[in-house]
């Protein structure tokens, strides 16, 4: 008998900044906490550098890669997030600023139709604001004479724009209030740190986005996380959670696949499915992390509502490029501007909202975005053009120095030449905007995989607008100013994907309330940027943290649920159906596949088909049916075959294996002069929980042709469970129907099917024919019934049976 599954007052998924400060909370509050993260941990000096280590350091499991980096590409938009100890505090630019209070919007139209509305203002998070800023200890930038800086304040004030030095949170100095000064030992807090390692100060490397070796910056695994640690946090990394389920009387059942931190001899690390239950649920995955972990338990979390995957927002990336900028002297000699000397963002520049101004078009901020030191390599070697002309001269010179028996041994004026001035990388600036775009993308399931719906369109006045105020500064540089290449295509790359799980004020409008608690779930909490209900406008980063504060605050407030020790839901296991044994003789097989739609919390198949249709929700199965003995499958009454292979259906969670499978072809059924044919699949979900899928085709002679329609369609139900089949594949004992919907074979998969069967046994293409005769023959029975017979005329004996009468 196996043992209970460990419990713990709290699951939090994911270390992100929602979900960090989450566990900090509750830890904190004396509450048991586990928090789940599936990277793994970062201590100063593991950050990737060399080419080995950053070929590795991308995060795809099922490609064997574990690493820092999740990039993703969608249709219109791409999207760089980050997997480690940390979340995304790991790859930010440490800006910590607060949402503007006039940008908390109400009731704000939407292009194609419903409202960005944020349940919530600037007075409802002014106090988790400074809470988080107490625990991250921000300060601006203290180095103001950065050319960089300069160039991005000057180039504002000529401008006429708000300029500020936002609030970084990076150690500048070895303890809050000293001087800053690089690379000093920076004092640890009293609650330590969960890496044990030595910290310095920042050197001004532009290495934040990629990973600080130094331990500069102030990432929630030396803060929020090594506090939640130091209050007994049980923090677990290398463990994405894949599962959710409700408890019967309250709390939640987590699964989670615990990875290997080694390969094994396969190349491939372990994959240990854990489980763990809680008493509440705290979601921070990330936007895509979070949004798609609900998706793939609808099943199991049914009251999530349409509002799931809605308002998506990259809140406004946009970047740009600088080039070449110069001195407003006559000589209009090379700037300086040196992005790669000090933190990534120091100053950002700001653009009021029509909140702000009347007529002034949706807000934004555009900040400098600075690189690392190397990069200025990889853009000077990668002039192609200047770099062979450089090296030719040298060559050239050296040359002419045998040439004329001329005796220069030092030739370190010649290397300099080579190495070149580094001019362009030095004189050119990458320009980040960000703000309030439309939230009107979706995050979906695609082929089991996240995807999203957007489009730069219906932010069109928007990104004009802030490309016109990145152009002003490239021009008051006296730069050259070019677009993002990807924006030709008008695709945009974000760091800051949002939505997906939005905050809203009912169940038709949001996945949570306003204190981030899901609507039909209770102690079911979103916490990271999932649950933002549209851009934050500046960096979101504080804005997320402070949510959170804000909900766990509350969530602390309700009455502690009495912890139970058998109220896990385990579901039952697959029911026992006898299976023929096997019996040697002829074989047959074909491939079946069928596609259509259904949607969940629907019972009826064609309101299932009718729903599923308007909103695209996809269902297709792929099977091989197989008669292991055609003789038998054709003497039964119940004409059973096997079906093996697989559905697919992204609001199940993608492509899933059939366990098993049963179809039952030209079946007498309760209807006088109607047969079925009868398909009954058992597969799970991706959370594990057990479904089975039963349908059948109606074969019927109606008016008009209709032997093609019949057996190409085939009415559908997905229920709970394992459900096995009745006498002959009949549905007699139904489970608990959680969709419906309608299949149909494509005439063209119908015509790759008929390549697909396959004989065994002795006399291979003898059983194919033996199952056409009974398909023939059954389809015959059903559309080619013999006319009813005229009575005989007086005199007439009736002929014999079995002959036929005279015509």
């Amino acid at each position: 008998m196996s043992s209970a599954p460990e419990h713990v007052d709290a699951v939090v998924v994911g270390s992100g900044f929602g979900a960090s400060v989450s566990a900090y909370r509750l830890a904190e509050a004396g509450r048991s906490v586990v928090v789940l993260e599936r990277g793994r941990s970062y201590p100063p000096g593991s950050f990737a550098r060399n080419p080995y280590e950053m070929s590795h350091a991308f995060w795809e499991p099922k490609d064997e890669l574990f690493g820092l980096f999740d990039i993703r590409s969608f249709r219109k938009i791409e999207a760089i997030v980050s997997s480690g100890l940390g979340g995304g505090s790991l790859i930010y630019a440490n800006v910590l600023l607060r949402k503007d209070e006039r940008w908390f919007v109400h009731d704000s139209p939407l292009p194609g139709g419903g409202y960005e509305h944020w349940p919530i203002g600037r007075e409802d998070l002014d106090r988790h604001y400074d809470s988080v800023e107490a625990m991250m200890t921000p300060t601006p930038n203290p180095y103001p004479d950065l050319p960089k800086s300069k160039a991005l304040r000057e180039s504002a004030e000529a401008l006429g724009l708000q300029v500020l030095a936002p609030p970084l949170a990076v150690s500048f100095a070895p303890r809050p209030g000293a001087a800053a000064q690089p690379k000093q030992l920076i004092e640890e807090p009293a609650y330590g740190n969960i890496h044990g390692a030595t910290r310095l100060t920042c050197r001004l490397c532009g290495e934040c986005d990629i990973g600080c070796n130094e331990g500069s910056k102030n990432t929630l695994d030396h803060n929020y996380l090594s506090a939640a640690a130091f209050h007994g946090a049980d923090i677990r990394t290398l463990a994405e959670v894949v599962g959710v389920t409700p408890l019967d009387g309250g709390g939640y059942e987590v699964r989670y696949l615990q990875y290997g931190t080694e390969a094994e001899p396969d190349g491939k690390r372990r994959r240990e499915p854990v489980t763990i239950t809680c008493d509440q649920l705290y979601l921070g995955a990330g936007t895509f992390g979070t949004t798609a972990l609900l998706l793939r338990n609808r099943v199991g979390l049914p009251a999530l509502g349409q509002a799931l995957g809605s308002r998506f927002s990259g809140n406004g990336d946009l970047l740009t490029f600088c080039f070449n900028a110069k001195t407003t002297s006559e000589q209009g000699q090379t700037r300086i501007i040196d992005p790669a000397y000090g933190p990534v963002i120091t100053t950002a520049i700001r653009k009021p909202d029509g909140m702000d101004e009347e007529g002034a078009g949706r807000g934004y901020y555009v900040q400098e975005a600075g690189f690392p030191e190397f990069t200025n390599w990889l853009i000077e070697t990668a002039q192609v053009t200047s770099s062979i002309q450089r090296a030719a001269a040298v060559v050239k010179q050296m040359i002419a120095y045998r040439l004329g028996n001329r005796n220069e041994s030092t030739i370190s004026a010649e290397v300099a030449k080579l190495v070149g001035q580094g001019r362009l990388a030095s004189s050119s600036l990458p320009l980040l905007g960000m703000g309030r775009d439309t939230p009107d993308g979706r995050i979906t399931l695609k082929d089991g995989e996240v995807d999203v719906e957007w489009t730069a369109a219906t932010s069109a006045a928007y990104f004009e607008s802030m490309r016109e105020t990145m152009r002003g500064i490239t021009e008051s540089l006296g730069g050259t100013y070019r677009d993002n290449p990807l924006w030709w295509t008008k695709r945009v790359v974000t760091v800051h994907p949002l939505g997906g799980s939005p905050m809203g004020r009912h169940v038709h409008e949001g996945v949570v309330d306003s204190w981030n608690e899901s609507f039909g779930h209770p102690d079911l909490y979103v916490v990271d940027g999932a649950a933002v209900p549209g851009p934050v406008g500046p960096n979101p980063s504080l804005t997320i943290a402070a949510m959170a504060d804000r909900a766990v605050e509350r969530a602390l407030e309700k009455p502690r649920r009495k912890r139970r020790t058998a109220a896990r839901a385990v579901p039952a296991p697959s029911p026992e159906v006898a299976v023929d044994e096997p019996v040697a003789g002829r074989g047959m097989e074909f491939t079946e596949k069928m596609k259509g739609y259904v949607a969940l919390d629907e019972t009826d198949p064609k309101a299932g088909w009718d729903l599923g249709r308007q909103l695209t929700q996809r269902f297709m199965f792929k099977l091989t049916i197989t008669a292991p003995d055609v003789e038998r499958f054709v003497a039964g009454d119940d004409h059973t075959a096997t079906a093996e292979g697989y559905v697919d259906c992204d609001l199940l969670g993608g492509q899933l294996p059939v366990v098993r499978g049963w179809a039952n072809l030209f079946v007498e059924a309760e209807q006088a002069d109607t047969m079925e044919m009868r398909y009954r699949l058992w597969f799970h979900d991706r959370s594990g929980a057990p479904l089975t899928m039963y349908g059948y085709k109606v074969v019927r002679d109606d008016p008009g042709f209709d032997v093609w329609s019949d057996t190409s369609t085939l009415y559908i139900t997905i229920m709970k469970g394992h459900i096995p089949p009745g006498e002959n594949g009949a549905d007699d004992a139904p489970g608990e129907v959680i969709g419906a919907g309608i299949l149909r074979i494509l005439a063209a998969d119908f015509a790759r099917q008929l390549t697909t069967f396959k004989g065994s046994g002795e006399g291979p293409l003898a059983s194919i024919a033996r199952f056409g005769v009974f398909f023939t023959k059954s389809v015959k029975d059903a559309y080619l019934k013999p006319a009813p017979e005229r009575p005989a005329a007086a005199g007439t004996a009736a002929p014999p049976s079995g002959e036929e009468a005279p015509k």
